[in-house]
């Protein structure tokens, strides 16, 4: 499988009008040195995080193809893109079961909930949830659908980009958070397309894309990190290390120490309260991973923010 140009350019046809459009916040001049920079606010997106974008682009596609059952969609996901995908299925008028960890966070096994998904909570870790979602998907006839491995999905996160263009034509970089690799690639693609480069950015305990471009090819990684409940892919896509490998990207590793760090910044200078996931973009600037240079333009994408935010304000008094 891989994704095209054309099919971020197909999916952002298909979500018009469906999904919000992403506000950008100039951030403040000497925070990123002789940098100019903006935060991308795509937790604002429907459900919390961009992954809406992929699951209306899968739903529609199907749809459009005569290929979505009555049965309805099965995925299984962290929490995001489960939230994403029950309400792209309400959108589409079918069922949607959601297999998650028993360790999903409680946040977004609620709004599942309400969101009128079927819930299942199943085993320690992604794989577990991805094991008995196929086992329903094969017992009840139900599309399966993936968090992030498909064109359709990865295509759907590329709109976010092509917005960004838009917004800001000049634009030289594009930092983003890298999980199993469906936002990277398809903000790759669009931004590739564009001539602005690519930082991909991980946890150092969670670096399916990063071990992969280390070992030529997608591998298995431990998963442990703070961040790990959106950006706890055990392997990246091979979608993701094709467009990792081209030129104008680059992969960096943080810390989750300056994941916290970056995330309770954001609520502390702007009352911002994101996921882990969405602060690790911006901790690749602020631990030093990644250095802009003199007049850079960059756009920090910050992906999610389903999160409990009582640590933050805790955080804030301390």
């Amino acid at each position: 499988m891989t994704v095209t140009y054309q099919d971020v350019r197909a999916a952002a046809r298909r979500v018009a009008g469906q999904v919000r459009p992403v506000a950008l916040a100039p951030v403040d001049e000497g925070a990123l040195g002789t940098a100019r920079g903006w935060l991308a606010l795509e937790f604002l997106q429907h459900t919390g995080s961009f992954k809406a974008r992929g699951a209306f682009t899968f739903l529609r596609g199907h749809a459009e193809a005569g290929s979505l059952p009555e049965a309805g969609v099965v995925i299984a996901s962290g929490g995001n893109a489960g939230l994403a995908c029950a309400w792209a299925a309400a959108r589409h008028s079918v069922p949607a079961a959601v297999f998650v960890p028993e360790t999903a966070p409680e946040v977004k096994v609620a709004k599942l909930r309400g969101l009128g998904a079927e819930v299942h909570q199943v085993g320690t870790a992604y794989a577990d949830a991805l094991d008995a979602s196929r086992k329903y998907a094969a017992e009840t006839g139900a599309l399966p659908s993936h968090a992030y491995d498909h064109p359709l999905i990865a295509a759907g996160a590329g709109t976010l980009m092509e917005e960004i263009h838009q917004l800001l034509p000049e634009l030289d970089t594009v930092v983003v958070s890298a999980g199993g690799g469906g936002l990277f690639t398809g903000v790759a693609v669009s931004a590739l397309e564009h001539g602005v480069g690519v930082v991909a950015v991980e946890p150092e305990r969670c670096r399916a894309l990063n071990a992969a471009l280390e070992a030529g090819e997608v591998v298995d990684v431990p998963v442990d990190s703070v961040a790990a409940d959106s950006l706890g892919a055990p392997r990246a896509s091979a979608m993701a290390l094709e467009w990792a490998r081209k030129d104008g990207v680059r992969s960096v590793l943080v810390p989750d120490a300056a994941i916290v760090t970056a995330r309770q910044a954001l609520w502390d200078d702007r009352g911002l309260a994101v996921e882990h996931a969405a602060a690790t973009a911006l901790a690749a600037i602020t631990s030093g991973a990644y250095t802009p240079r003199a007049g850079e333009r960059i756009a920090v994408v910050l992906c999610g923010a389903n999160t409990d935010p009582g640590d933050l304000v805790r955080g804030a008094t301390r």
